[in-house]
């Protein structure tokens, strides 16, 4: 009787995963879609273990080590080479291994099972992943060694690990019961989870979409026709509060990247570094409609120059951090990120000289002139910072020097 039960549910979750991911049955895997790459999943029967219940650490070590016994190493071998061959940045490399996990097993059929793939996945393509289980509740967590704000971190052995599933649940309170931690048996060489990205994926063209950028400066209009992808908010939809110095450093998708940055360098060519550092800062100030984190998400959400392009409202972060991109890639000039109590600018270190009132700030030994992004009621000029911060105490949570070897 139990083996005619297990054999009705595999064909039942067997019909499940056919909707999520396209199955040949001549082969026996599974192709699933990666921001317009196809992703084989070899042995994709196979690799359906079930999780027994309850949860308990029996359960998941149980499944974990059934798991290892599919076949599970040519898929393993195919994620590793993937990553390599994209030079897929660890953040990019997790979503892959959500799709992937998704495809075996979807998230809203079964949560705990989907949530073990992923732990199973990251364990085993060179991460340090910890389950820890309480009643009805499995938390994933990846060893990292960067700050992350707002989600539930551990110390264990002297090294941090950072949830990655906490949004699924919106609220736990840890004070309540006890959670228990599974790591299976891991190679030593295992590294560092970073939240770093260097490059986002090459998305079809055929992908963006045109939008349109008009602002003023110097009383002429101008209007900027750049393409964007809305796959780039799927991308960070749960991408956590980080460093700024992760944040500023996130870059333009290639195409988005052409349809913009040559745009502006043929512009401010015809002016000079300061005209042209204004006409980018008047550029940001006016393409966007502001608004607080707070107001929009319930919290704080530092955007990537892409995420503000793409959406309606942002607010000074988000704003500095594509303000800054914009200046690094058009003048690659010297830069500092200001920390004010409730705001956040971006002062340069320009190689022009020119005539001004206004004071620079002084950091280690070099001129540096407020450039401010964010719309104020007053025009502010270069080197003109709030009137209401002139007495608030700042702190340089960001230096760009640029590499001119």
């Amino acid at each position: 009787m139990v083996k005619k039960i297990m054999i009705l549910r595999l064909f039942v979750w067997l019909n499940i995963f056919s909707a999520s991911a396209q199955i040949s049955p001549e082969i026996g895997a599974a192709y699933v879609d990666f921001y317009g790459d196809t992703i084989q999943i070899p042995h994709f029967r196979n690799l359906q273990v079930p999780l027994f219940t309850p949860l308990s650490q029996d359960a998941v070590k149980q499944f974990y080590d059934t798991l290892k016994k599919t076949g599970i190493e040519l898929f393993l071998g195919k994620l590793t080479t993937y990553k390599k061959q994209k030079q897929l940045d660890d953040w990019l490399f997790y979503q892959l291994i959500r799709t992937a996990a998704e495809a075996i097993s979807p998230k809203k059929t079964d949560y705990h099972r989907y949530t073990l793939y992923k732990w199973f996945l990251l364990n085993n393509t060179g991460y340090t992943s910890v389950a820890r289980i309480k009643k009805d509740t499995i938390l994933l967590y990846v060893q990292s060694s960067e700050v992350v704000y707002d989600i539930p971190n551990y110390i264990e052995n002297g090294k941090q690990l950072i949830c990655l599933n906490y949004h699924d649940y919106g609220f736990i309170d840890f004070n309540q019961g006890k959670f228990e931690s599974i790591l299976p048996d891991l190679p030593e060489n295992n590294h560092s989870f970073s939240y770093k990205i260097n490059q986002l994926p090459n998305f079809k063209p055929e992908s963006y979409e045109v939008k349109q950028l008009n602002f003023e400066y110097q009383h002429s209009n101008y209007e900027i026709n750049i393409m964007v992808n809305k796959q780039v908010k799927k991308i960070f939809t749960n991408y956590p509060t980080v460093e700024y110095a992760l944040q500023f450093s996130v870059p333009l998708s290639t195409i988005t990247y052409q349809s913009l940055i040559p745009v502006l360098k043929k512009t401010v060519a015809r002016m000079s570094q300061k005209n042209g550092i204004d006409y980018l800062m008047h550029l940001t100030r006016s393409s966007f409609a502001f608004e607080n984190d707070i107001v929009l998400y319930g919290r704080d959400k530092r955007l990537s120059p892409e995420q503000t392009l793409l959406t309606e409202y942002s607010d000074c972060e988000d704003r500095a951090a594509f303000f800054f991109y914009l200046v690094k890639e058009i003048y690659n000039l010297p830069m500092i990120v200001l920390s004010y109590p409730a705001h956040i600018t971006v002062a340069i270190k320009f190689n022009e000289k020119f005539e001004t009132t206004a004071k620079p700030l002084l950091y280690k030994g070099s001129n540096y002139w407020i450039c401010e992004p964010t719309p104020q009621s007053k025009n502010l000029k270069i080197g003109q910072g709030l009137s209401s911060l002139i007495n608030e105490t700042f702190e340089v949570v960001y230096e760009y020097q640029p590499d001119l070897r």
